[in-house]
């Protein structure tokens, strides 16, 4: 009758313990440490990273990163093999919302240039972004690939050949 119990004991004892979980604090300091923006204030964390997140200790120094290209998303990863990922949304001030002069779907003008010529064509939008940013847009006309332009102003992008 012993021995059992004893057996019982031994298998306990050579279990590991659950390992605890990330500490949830300590991403939210990251973040606030990556971004130098205190958590609440523009462009930093919107809110501390949800509580109820189980995630696993990360071995390894977290890796941070921008994620998008507005840069209003910090992703964070465990880059140890079996880690995580979450993305941890920032406070954008409305004027840079406001300040996209493209939006994903608008229909575009595509301007090409080059020393002594230019060419244009209708086009779509893949991706929204301010006037200066580099976005996806594809040509209207069938089979046309993705290419990269600069916005230019709303509803014109371009870009130049060398």
């Amino acid at each position: 009758m012993t021995r059992p119990v004893l057996l019982a004991a031994l298998l306990l004892a050579a279990t590991p313990a659950r390992a605890a979980n990330a500490d949830l604090a300590a991403i939210d300091r990251a973040v606030e440490q990556f971004t130098g923006v205190p958590q609440g204030s523009m462009g930093g964390a919107a809110m501390p990273v949800d509580r109820r997140l189980r995630l696993n200790p990360c071995a390894v120094p977290l890796a941070l990163g921008w994620y998008g290209a507005r840069r209003d998303t910090v992703e964070v990863s465990c880059p140890a093999p079996g880690g995580w990922k979450l993305y941890v949304p920032l406070l954008a001030p409305r004027a840079e919302i406001a300040a996209e002069a493209i939006a994903r779907g608008d229909a575009v003008t595509i301007s090409v240039e080059a020393e002594g010529f230019a060419v244009s064509q209708p086009g779509e939008a893949l991706e929204g972004g301010a006037v200066g940013a580099w976005i996806k847009v594809r040509a209207l006309t069938a089979g046309a690939r993705p290419l990269r332009a600069r916005v230019l102003r709303p509803g014109l992008v371009g870009m130049e050949l060398p």
